[in-house]
Formats: structure tokens, C-alpha cells, sequence
């Protein structure tokens, strides 16, 4: 929604709150910008295009790009526990939960290029002590929500009785990150089909024996 600008009874412009345009709207705005162009291409000018508004009106609601990361950041905080659920409730089994939440944790990556620019701020991330704090805070969201997901999966004889989810969950959080960078790096296939791959290999040894027999490929 564009911004309308009216004159006032001194004869200035004057800009006009925009009504319907959630910060929400604008940051997802700002994820999409963020893989087309990187840490370096990303302005407020340049989310400002993406949602139709002018750039004072980002400066008004986050005060700068930074700000507009951390906000970016504390919501992708917010979202982790949020996806868990969403996937919990779309699939009935937890493993199939757990594939589809490793998949939305890479959402908006399709490419090798968007996927470095994404890696490119996870790198400023790490070296900006606000946003390494928020940064912290997804890694442990998602790792309670892949643990709680296997947790179910053993309770329901999913995963093979005596395994140790809290291990096996600092597993899945590691491959699910670098089966994007491999991916990036062949460039064979998808990303979807890489990680499905990856998550598959990484939880057969800990599948009940019928299920994992089930799922082995045939030997030709």
C-alpha cells in the first residue's frame, strides 16, 4: 500500500501513516529482500520498494537498519516455537513434523545464491553482539523444538526405545544447517531433497527395525 501525502494548512507535505501494513508484512519484506541481495544491498529504501511505503516511514517504526534487523531477529525468535507447532499440526507423525520444520528453517533459500546471502548475515550475526544474542536465542528455540518432536516420536515408538534425544537433537540442529551449505557448494538437486536426504540417513539407525527396512532403498 503506497503512502498518500496531503498538504496541510501551512502548504507543507505531509506524509500519512499508512494504515494495513503491519510491521509483520514488513518483515517478511525484509527476509525476501535480504536473499535477492545481502547484507550489502539491504537498505531501508530497498524494503521500503518491496512494500510500497517511503523509507521515513521504516526510520519511524525501527530507527535504523539495524534496528530493523534486531527486529527481524527477535521475531524469527518468536517464530521458532511457532513453526513447531504449525508443522506438529499439519503432519500426524513427529518425524514428519520434524522433516517439514527442518524444511521451514531453510524456507526462502531455494537457491545457492539466496542461501549465501542469508549465510552472509548469519556471519554479521555473529560478530554484532545484539544480533549474536538473538541469534543465540533461534538456535536453542529450534533445538528445544526439535528435541521436544523427538521426544514424542520415541514416546510413540517412532524412534527406537533407549534413544537419546537430547544427543540426537544437537544432530539434526547440525545437519540441517550444513546440508544447506553442501548443497550450496554441489549444486545437485534441491535443497528440499539434500536436507530430506540428510535427515533421513541421520535417523534410520535410531528407527524401530521394521520401519527402518521399510525405508531402506532396494538393492538392485
Amino acid at each position: 500500500m503506497n503512502e498518500q501525502a496531503f498538504i496541510n494548512g501551512r502548504g507543507w507535505p505531509v506524509v500519512a501513516r499508512p494504515r494495513g501494513v503491519e510491521d509483520a508484512v514488513i518483515l517478511q519484506a525484509a527476509a525476501r529482500v535480504m536473499g535477492r541481495v545481502g547484507p550489502s544491498g539491504l537498505t531501508l529504501a530497498a524494503v521500503a520498494r518491496e512494500v510500497g511505503l517511503v523509507p521515513g516511514t521504516l526510520v519511524q517504526r525501527f530507527g535504523s537498519k539495524h534496528g530493523l534487523l534486531l527486529a527481524l531477529a527477535d521475531r524469527s525468535a518468536e517464530e521458532a516455537g511457532e513453526l513447531a507447532v504449525r508443522a506438529r499440526t499439519a503432519h500426524p507423525s513427529a518425524l514428519g513434523a520434524l522433516a517439514a520444520l527442518a524444511s521451514q528453517t531453510l524456507a526462502g533459500m531455494d537457491t545457492p545464491e539466496s542461501f549465501a546471502h542469508h549465510l552472509a548475515f548469519l556471519c554479521t550475526d555473529l560478530t554484532d553482539p545484539q544480533l549474536y544474542e538473538r541469534a543465540l536465542a533461534v538456535h536453542r528455540s529450534q533445538r528445544r523444538a526439535i528435541e521436544s518432536l523427538l521426544a514424542e516420536a520415541a514416546q510413540a515408538g517412532e524412534l527406537r526405545a533407549g534413544t537419546d534425544v537430547a544427543a540426537l537433537a544437537g544432530t539434526v540442529q547440525a545437519i540441517t544447517a550444513g546440508a544447506g551449505l553442501t548443497w550450496a557448494v554441489e549444486r545437485r538437486g534441491s535443497l528440499a531433497e539434500r536436507l530430506r536426504h540428510e535427515l533421513d540417513t541421520v535417523l534410520r539407525p535410531h528407527l524401530p527395525t521394521r520401519t527402518r527396512h521399510r525405508r531402506e532403498p532396494e538393492k538392485s
